[in-house]
């Protein structure tokens, strides 16, 4: 299978959600990447629930919500009859992450745990690695679109392979941040599924949009 391109809405333009989502319509192993920031966990704020909502109403494409907020559980709860495809949570906001995994296992196809850049992946217990549909590894400190790609987020991915191998886990892993033409022939060597671009496709004029996912795919 093809690696998945997110594009992230976090850098397209927030007063035309909907024609920018439009461009990608009808595209194969693509996903639309939520960033969902609360000012809290992270110092930036991105749209909430009510525009969530909207956009799940407008597209047939796969949506990816990435949750950088202190209360996961109630952003999990108020989105679970959106038909998200996938919502990854962070690990460093969830004292009981099973429980929660386990609460809306039910409501969404997929569900995902985050690791900052500096949060060890022993963080991750053994019982919930094998839960788990999809890990995201931030290659950049969350928060904020346009940072640079951090190279010894490979390190985590090719750990998260090995693991993978061994013990038989079936997550697919994600990774997200600073992601260009530049370094993704690498990161997908590494054994990356899937790789979430902001700033790269969406500084492009939209009739590049499709372009700049095959270059990096």
């Amino acid at each position: 299978m093809n690696n998945i391109v997110s594009p992230s809405i976090l850098s397209c333009d927030f007063l035309n959600i909907e024609k920018e989502i439009s461009h990608f319509e009808g595209q194969e192993n693509l996903w639309i990447h939520l960033d969902i920031m609360d000012g809290h966990f992270v110092p930036n704020l991105t749209f909430g629930i009510p525009i969530i909502k909207q956009i799940s109403a407008k597209t047939g494409l796969p949506l990816d919500a990435h949750l950088m907020v202190e209360n996961p559980e109630f952003h999990m709860e108020e989105m679970k009859d959106f038909g998200l495809h996938n919502i990854t949570f962070h690990i460093e906001t969830v004292k009981e992450p099973i429980a929660l995994l386990d609460k809306y296992r039910d409501h969404y196809q997929s569900i995902g745990v985050s690791v900052k850049p500096n949060t060890p992946l022993s963080t991750l217990s053994h019982e919930l690695l094998t839960k788990l549909d999809l890990i995201l590894v931030m290659s950049v400190e969350p928060g904020f679109g346009g940072q640079s790609f951090i190279e010894s987020s490979l390190d985590k991915v090719k750990e998260l392979i090995r693991l993978k191998e061994e013990k038989g886990y079936h997550y697919q892993i994600q990774i997200d941040g600073g992601i260009s033409d530049k370094n993704s022939e690498k990161v997908r060597k590494a054994g990356v599924d899937n790789l979430v671009a902001g700033s790269y496709i969406f500084k492009a004029e939209p009739s590049e949009y499709l372009t700049k996912v095959a270059s990096i795919r």
